[in-house]
This record gives structure tokens, C-alpha cells and sequence, in this order.
């Protein structure tokens, strides 16, 4: 799995004009779900997301969690995090989970983050979206469940 996660003062999530997901401070995360993806990596990816501390604390620093500050979580699918440029410049998607498979392990991770208390909205599966982020910093980072960077 792959997240580009941002720290927000808000964000929302739209499907042809109707607002489906909405959150205040807290974080935005797109998720995309690759084909060898299993539920240890949407276990990993709620783990350390919602433990990431990019928050400020009294004194400044990043050095607090979505958990720490009360904050929500925006999840949204991106099948397009699995796009692959390095030859031509059209972008191969081979990588990408189906979906079918990429949907259950989107919605274990939303299961997972929630579990820990935290509210989580959400994007419409395999919808065209248009997601409006505050992004905060702006802080913006990126995760991958292998590690691939």
C-alpha cells in the first residue's frame, strides 16, 4: 500500500456536487492498494498513520499524533498512487489492485484507523472525486507498506 498523507485544517471529498466526506483538523490520506497487498499491510498503514507525528507541540514541534490532538482522518482510494512513469509517458497502473481487492483492504484500513477512536470520512470508491484539502505546513508525506522509499 501507498498513502500520500496530509496534515489539514480541513478537507472534503465530492461526488457530483454533494459533499460525501468532510473532516476538520486532522489528516487527508490517499491510499492506494496494490496487488500484493494483503491485511498486514493495512494493519501496518492505520499503525503508522495514526501515529505519525506530525502535529505540533507547545513548543513547536512536530512531535504529536492525529491521536494526540483529537484529529479526523479523510481517507480517499487513489489507484493512481500504483502509476508507473518510468517508461514513456503514459502511466501503466499494472501494479494497482483490482477492484474488488483494493475496496476491502481500503475499507480494513479505514476499520483499523477507526478502531483507535479516531473518526474517519471517506471518499466513494472508484468514483471521480473532487477532493478540496487546507493542507497545514503544508506537511506532506509519503508511505509505503514495502518500504519502497
Amino acid at each position: 500500500m501507498r498513502a500520500v498523507v496530509q496534515r489539514v485544517k480541513s478537507s472534503n471529498v465530492a461526488v457530483d456536487g454533494t459533499i460525501t466526506g468532510s473532516i476538520g483538523l486532522g489528516l487527508t490520506v490517499l491510499l492506494g492498494v496494490e496487488e500484493a497487498d494483503n491485511s498486514a499491510d493495512a494493519s501496518y498503514m492505520a499503525e503508522k498513520i495514526t501515529g505519525l507525528r506530525i502535529f505540533e507541540d507547545e513548543e513547536g514541534k512536530m512531535n504529536r499524533s492525529v491521536l494526540d490532538v483529537g484529529g479526523e482522518i479523510l481517507a480517499i482510494s487513489q489507484f493512481t498512487l500504483f502509476g508507473d512513469c518510468r517508461k514513456g509517458k503514459r502511466p501503466s497502473f499494472i501494479r494497482a489492485a483490482r477492484p474488488e481487492q483494493a475496496d476491502v483492504l481500503y475499507q480494513e484500513f479505514i476499520s483499523e484507523c477507526k478502531s483507535k477512536g479516531i473518526r474517519v470520512a471517506e471518499g466513494v470508491f472508484r468514483a471521480e472525486m473532487l477532493v478540496n484539502i487546507a493542507n497545514d505546513g503544508p506537511v506532506t508525506i509519503m508511505i509505503d507498506s514495502k518500504k519502497e522509499f
